[in-house]
């Protein structure tokens, strides 16, 4: 090959502007892994006139180069003058699962599939057709950015044995036994509502509850739902559980959804109440069955949330999840700091040292922790290792954030708390006897 690039090379000096030989030079020198002077020669190629196929080649270079901003930049340049070009698409749609960005890499092979719809291409198939453990496919045979299979289950969340034990009630018994339920007409399915200060682990065990019953696992938040334009939001919402019907028994899980169903007194706008209407009409399964479907929302703020979602067969169990006891903290702990250097770590100790805060908090003093080793390391030149001194340190620099929840939170406990709704929160904080 360096012959062949040699030969090239003396060609082009006695043609230098010959686009061709150019381009056959710098497509060379990509196979032989130049790189750089595959670059160069590409930029050449846009000064002499070629912009499409000089950019093309650019984007090539940068995808090799693993500089996938820079890539997608080009090939999105290039999609706006020709949307239909193919080998364009496909290096998008590669581009696009180097970033982990699968939903917008479907929608590409999407497009390049209405364009030709025997295409197949072993690395997008991979990637973005059934197969993968963790997604599930949709109606066009690809796979649906939403769906997955969860990896883990309860035997990965430390501690927590009111909350696990109030899920196999309400989820995994009716799973385990449908003939049960069905023999007193009852549905498997419903919703639980879990509430309980920020990073604290809701969205752990909603998607261990989906790994427990070996069931699907969607989880939503506010960007997939909300959308500028009046009625999108409540086409998006109903998408979202068509999808869940589809790949039943489906645990699909709102993360935030007091910002989707806020009390409709509160709301000055139309259209927040029309999503409201619409989330109720989906939880009651009017037009379509929800049996399999288990439904599971979190919140930092149950108070705000509107009413009609605790009825029967909407939100009727609500179930607070409390910051991680000391049990939980351990196991934190331990997780957080796999793979980090250490030495002499007392976690039980640290565990109690650490009471009312999150899973949040932990984090948070294990990165103040390794801040402070940094600077010694920097010294030294070699990584210092965590012990049980730095971390006590740290977490006396930090502030249980669970704290000014609870501030918050008492007060609807003790005045607003007509139907017992709060009283798990007055229990814990012993305001209460059981």
């Amino acid at each position: 090959m360096e012959d062949q690039i040699k030969n090239l090379r003396e060609a082009l000096s006695f043609s230098p502007d010959n686009i061709p030989l150019r381009l056959h030079l710098a497509e060379t020198l990509i196979s032989a892994n130049l790189l750089d002077e595959a670059e160069k020669e590409f930029q050449e190629v846009i000064k002499l006139g070629d912009g499409k196929e000089g950019k093309f080649g650019l984007a090539q270079v940068f995808f090799k180069q693993e500089e996938f901003s820079k890539c997608n930049v080009i090939l999105e340049e290039l999609l706006q003058h020709d949307s239909s070009e193919v080998d364009v698409l496909v290096l998008h749609a590669k581009t696009l699962v180097r970033e982990n960005a699968i939903q917008a890499a479907v929608e590409i092979y999407q497009r390049i599939l209405e364009i030709n719809p025997t295409f197949s291409d072993e690395e997008l198939d991979t990637h973005l057709r059934h197969g993968q453990s963790s997604n599930e496919v949709n109606t066009n045979g690809l796979i649906s950015p939403f769906v997955q299979m969860p990896d883990i289950n309860f035997e990965q969340v430390g501690g927590m044995e009111k909350v696990k034990s109030e899920i196999d009630i309400k989820i995994i018994k009716p799973l385990a036994h449908p003939e049960l339920y069905k023999a007193y007409g009852k549905k498997v399915g419903g919703g639980i509502l879990l509430y309980g200060p920020p990073g604290c682990g809701k969205t752990f065990v909603a998607k261990a509850t989906a790994g427990q019953v070996n069931a699907r696992f969607i989880s939503v938040g506010l960007q997939d739902i909300l959308d500028m334009w009046i009625g999108n939001s409540e086409k998006n919402l109903h998408g979202i559980f068509e999808i869940a019907r589809d790949h039943k028994p489906c645990v699909l899980f709102f993360d935030e959804i007091d910002a989707l169903g806020a009390s409709r007194s509160d709301m000055k706008q139309s259209s927040g109440r029309h999503l409201i209407n619409q989330f109720l009409q989906e939880l009651d399964g009017l037009d379509n069955s929800n049996d399999g479907i288990l439904v599971l929302g979190a919140t930092n703020t149950p108070w705000h949330l509107d009413s009609a979602f605790r009825r029967p067969g909407r939100f009727d169990r609500i179930i607070f999840v409390p910051p991680p006891d000391q049990e939980s903290r351990e196991a934190i702990l331990k997780l957080k700091l796999r793979g980090k250097p250490t030495e002499s770590i007392d976690y039980s100790s640290l565990a109690k040292k650490t009471k009312d805060f999150s899973g949040a908090d932990i984090e948070a003093i294990i990165d103040i922790a390794i801040e402070a080793k940094l600077s010694e390391s920097f010294e030294q030149g070699v990584p210092k290792p965590l012990n049980n001194k730095d971390l006590q340190n740290a977490a006396r620099k930090h502030s249980a954030s669970t704290k000014e929840w609870f501030s918050t939170a008492k007060n609807f406990a003790l005045f607003a708390n007509d139907s017992g709704l709060y009283d798990d929160i007055l229990l814990y904080m012993n305001l209460k006897k059981k």
